[in-house]
């Protein structure tokens, strides 16, 4: 099989690369859909693992380039903003699976199993714990790691934040 990783996480594509690698997959990484576009004209994919929310792009819309130029590749979305809206979109527009993240790369081979319809989507929303976690994760990333500005920008005390930080991620 041959993988078409779409994602601006580049620690993430690499991972999930190497990890496909080792399952004796061939893997392609794009990080925009400017790069989408040239990998898309450069080789023939079975598969494409596509994220929901790049820097100032829609997996949405990379969904559907993928089906235009390529309709047997079959893909399935990750994103770590999963909600039931989303995940419809994402199937009607050619997704075969929509899957929360974090997602192992068991999980998201079995997510190619067959082609599901909208309807045999169950996807459980996360945790209001979780939820916070991930927005606590995203300021933090959007202050450049500085503890201090993220909890005025959370309008949290910064001995909280940190007690926060100092938790592991909630389940979903």
């Amino acid at each position: 099989m041959h993988y078409l990783l779409l994602d601006d996480d580049t620690a993430l594509t690499e991972t999930l690369s190497r990890s496909l690698i080792r399952r004796g997959q061939t893997v392609s990484q794009c990080h925009n859909l400017a790069e989408l576009d040239s990998r898309l004209s450069e080789a023939q994919f079975d598969r494409a693992i596509v994220d929901l929310k790049m820097a100032h792009e829609s997996g949405l819309d990379a969904i559907q380039r993928i089906q235009q130029r390529q309709p047997d590749c079959a893909i399935v979305m990750l994103t770590g903003y999963a909600s039931i809206v989303t995940a419809v979109e994402a199937i009607k527009r050619g997704a075969v699976q929509y899957l929360p993240k974090p997602a192992d790369t068991d999980e998201i081979i079995n997510a190619f199993g067959d082609k599901l319809t909208a309807e045999k989507i169950d996807i459980a929303p996360p945790s209001v714990e979780r939820l916070e976690w991930e927005h606590i994760q995203r300021i933090l990333h959007e202050q450049d790691g500085n503890i201090s500005a993220t909890a005025r920008a959370l309008n949290m005390h910064r001995r909280t934040l940190q007690r926060k930080l100092s938790k592991n991620p909630a389940k979903c």
